[in-house]
């Protein structure tokens, strides 16, 4: 990796939290749902709202922000108040953080056990001078393990944490990961905010025909059976299918 991994300080922390006015953490018991999809269109529309926006990714082993901005050759710098995020252009309206920006090559996987992951995280969420945000969009792993737990535990104290969107894909069987998510939100005291149905539909560019590859509703009777809102549902786009990465 690129960049030092110095310890922060407390007060340090504080400064780099206290200029952000939301945070949103973006969740799934399951992987493969598009979540890393969701997250970055979440930051991408508030950015054309005119907000300022930082998306932090703390998905260790799977960090596909980088990609899916065209980020990937991207390097993380350091100032006195931690490391510098990357943005996507001069405006400097959305800040960006990833792992992927500290491997030395693309490809590199992040063998490492709990300890050190949690480290990691926890430095994220510290050592980051994001300045002005109006939101900060945080990409999580699946699951309901360590990662989760550190990151609700460094988050946990912050009044400027608004809570969770969880993402599903139609089908029983993300459903029922999700369902779980959910469960894990209850119990360390997280707010959902509300549950988004992803890839439920996949419209035919040329005849415009609606096809349910995933099946359709799942992720809405969900929220209608656990009391959550339902934040509406996304169909699988050509235009982003087709993507050269």
């Amino acid at each position: 990796m690129s960049a030092s991994t110095e310890p922060s300080t407390e007060n340090r922390a504080d400064n780099n939290f206290e200029s952000v006015k939301h945070v949103i953490l973006v969740l799934s018991g399951k992987g493969g749902v598009g979540k890393s999809t969701v997250a970055t269109q979440i930051a991408l529309g508030l950015q054309l709202t005119g907000k300022k926006v930082g998306l932090l990714d703390i998905d260790l082993c799977g960090p596909s922000t980088p990609t899916m901005l065209q980020l990937e050759d991207q390097d993380i710098h350091q100032c006195t108040q931690g490391w510098v995020p990357v943005f996507t252009d001069s405006s400097q309206t959305l800040a960006v953080m990833s792992i992927g920006f500290l491997l030395n090559n693309r490809d590199d996987a992040v063998v490492w056990r709990g300890p050190k992951k949690n480290a990691m995280i926890k430095q994220f969420i510290e050592d980051v001078s994001w300045g002005e945000r109006d939101y900060l969009i945080i990409d999580t792993p699946p699951g309901t393990s360590d990662e989760h737990i550190t990151v609700v535990e460094n988050l946990r104290h912050r009044e400027n944490v608004d809570g969770a969107v969880l993402v599903t894909t139609p089908q029983a069987v993300s459903v029922g990961d999700v369902r779980r998510e959910l469960a894990f939100c209850r119990k360390t005291g997280v707010r959902v905010l509300g549950i988004i149905e992803n890839m439920s539909g996949f419209v035919c560019p040329h005849c415009k025909e609606c096809t349910n590859v995933f099946s359709s509703g799942g992720g809405e009777a969900l929220a209608i059976e656990t009391g959550v809102p339902f934040l509406g549902k996304h169909i699988l786009c050509y235009g982003l299918l087709a993507s050269k990465y």
